[in-house]
């Protein structure tokens, strides 16, 4: 039997993508992981220091902060996009005429650029000319500071009744709040569109079934709707929680430097990261082990997540 020649075709083709990987994704990885356990500056390379960048963070109050901010981003982006998305496809899913231009209206925000965004909502929410004090003063409320606003917005709620509630319960600033509301908007449309495509893949037998049983809408969905769709869901919720963590422009654009909004209440972890990287410490080593802390808790949480995968109906 003739001997069959190794084909190094197909390998040829994968080349230049497997490069591009390794030059910048893998090597950056390493040398992030490297650079951590160096007194290393935009100077140069400095002396070993071991775990002393990774000691530092466990007493580094700034640190906890940013992970606490990031987490109350995390907290309220996740479940409300995921509401907001499926109620939205759901409603497109139903649309007969002109589903093309709903959709394209939806998928805007998606592909708009995040600096036009910010732009825009910075205007929307400032305190003298912004649309949202006309709308709060139309109907008769206060004006609020929004993105300079650093009490909470459950402390800002209750103070209307005459509740004082302690700042380690008052919730995410106001500011970080407005960072939340763009936050879900931008991704609203992607998601969407995410929805709409797992909704067109329920076949209408199951709807024409629970009709002739007699289930009304709601329960159809919970019983039809919901789990078949389990699986956007799962994906949905795991693409969402990873770039919610990594949240950085909107926050640099609307409450930006030096301290990422008033009082640092919006100073998420991966602004935390770049102020220590790039800011006046150029402190790269330390700014590395904060990037690694921030890989862990995201694959920790992504693995987590994968838990769930047994409750997923495909």
């Amino acid at each position: 039997m003739k001997k069959r020649k190794f084909d190094f075709g197909p390998y040829l083709y994968i080349l230049p993508a497997l490069i591009i990987i390794l030059v910048f994704r893998f090597v950056p990885i390493v040398l992030s992981f490297i650079v951590s356990f160096f007194d290393w500056s935009v100077i140069g390379v400095g002396k070993f220091i071991g775990f002393s960048n990774y000691s530092r963070l466990f007493h580094d109050p700034e640190f906890w902060q940013s992970l606490l901010n990031t987490f109350y981003l995390v907290i309220f982006v996740v479940p409300f996009s995921l509401i907001t998305s499926l109620a939205f496809a759901t409603m497109l899913n139903n649309i007969k005429s002109l589903k093309a231009f709903f959709r394209s209206m939806y998928f805007i925000p998606t592909v708009t650029s995040m600096v036009a965004i910010s732009i825009v909502w910075r205007i929307i929410f400032n305190q003298q000319t912004g649309l949202a004090n006309f709308f709060l003063t139309t109907f008769g409320f206060d004006p609020l500071a929004w993105l300079a606003e650093s009490r909470g917005i459950l402390e800002i709620f209750f103070a209307k009744f005459g509740i004082s509630l302690p700042p380690s319960l008052g919730g995410p600033s106001l500011a970080l709040f407005c960072i939340i509301i763009v936050t879900i908007w931008k991704g609203l449309g992607y998601n969407t569109i995410i929805y709409l495509a797992g909704l067109q893949n329920i076949p209408n037998v199951y709807y024409e079934a629970a009709d002739i049983d007699g289930a009304g809408k709601i329960t159809q969905f919970f019983k039809i709707t919901w789990p078949l769709v389990s699986p956007t869901t799962f994906y949905v919720l795991m693409m969402q929680t990873i770039v919610t963590f990594q949240v950085f422009s909107q926050i640099y654009l609307m409450t930006g430097p030096p301290i990422g909004g008033p009082l640092g209440t919006t100073k998420v972890i991966v602004y935390y990261l770049f102020d220590k990287g790039f800011g006046e410490s150029n402190d790269l080593s330390y700014a590395s082990a904060i990037a690694l802390a921030l890989f862990i808790i995201i694959l920790t949480l992504t693995l987590l997540q994968k838990k769930l995968e047994k409750k997923v109906h495909y």
